[in-house]
């Protein structure tokens, strides 16, 4: 896709603040810190339009991101950051939920996780709901500019058979530093919009 104009349109915290632009919307979900902000900086080409923190937990909204005009993308809050209060959390889980069941708008989900790392049981947890949830999503294997290729390639190979009990997942491994994975995901995007 080429990114003619990008810009923040708003951060919601609740469910009746969403934009109602009627614009499809592409959702990025992960745990805390995984880089779902540098990967939405590097989609669209800008050093720091969503904000990046190397303190996890920042995101608590639902931010809102115009590309072109023509297309939505959602950075939703991180899952898994344990020093949140339970009644946090809960919320954070009534916003999430209501905004991935509920939302006709919504037309695919990028799915992060830290290809360094196993799947956490809360990844995995997602992975299942978005298997049953039945809209379009892929999972994004971040990070990978931080292993070797040996490294890498046996991570992949590891992550593969970790999720292969849960079903068929398709993987895009991603870089933020180096772009590398970005152009496979805006195939992914635009064939989602192009239904």
């Amino acid at each position: 896709m080429q990114i003619q104009s990008s810009e923040f349109v708003t951060s919601v915290g609740c469910l009746d603040q969403i934009p109602s632009s009627g614009l499809p919307e592409i959702a990025f979900t992960g745990r805390s810190n995984v880089g779902k902000s540098s990967l939405l900086n590097r989609l669209l080409n800008r050093k720091s339009l969503a904000k990046t923190s190397n303190t996890p937990g920042k995101t608590r909204t639902l931010n809102y991101y115009d590309v072109n005009g023509m297309l939505h993308l959602v950075d939703l809050p991180g899952y898994g950051y344990a020093k949140r209060g339970h009644s946090e959390r809960e919320q954070w889980a009534k916003l999430v939920n209501g905004f991935l069941q509920d939302r006709d708008p919504l037309l695919g989900i990028l799915q992060l996780f830290d290809v360094r790392h196993d799947p956490t049981v809360q990844d995995l947890e997602m992975i299942s709901w978005l298997l049953q949830f039945g809209k379009p999503f892929v999972l994004v294997a971040t990070k990978i500019d931080k292993l070797s290729t040996n490294k890498l390639k046996a991570r992949m190979n590891l992550t593969r058979t970790q999720l292969s009990e849960l079903g068929d997942v398709s993987i895009i491994p991603f870089s933020a530093k180096t772009g590398k994975g970005r152009e496979g995901i805006w195939r992914w995007i635009e064939e989602v919009l192009n239904g």
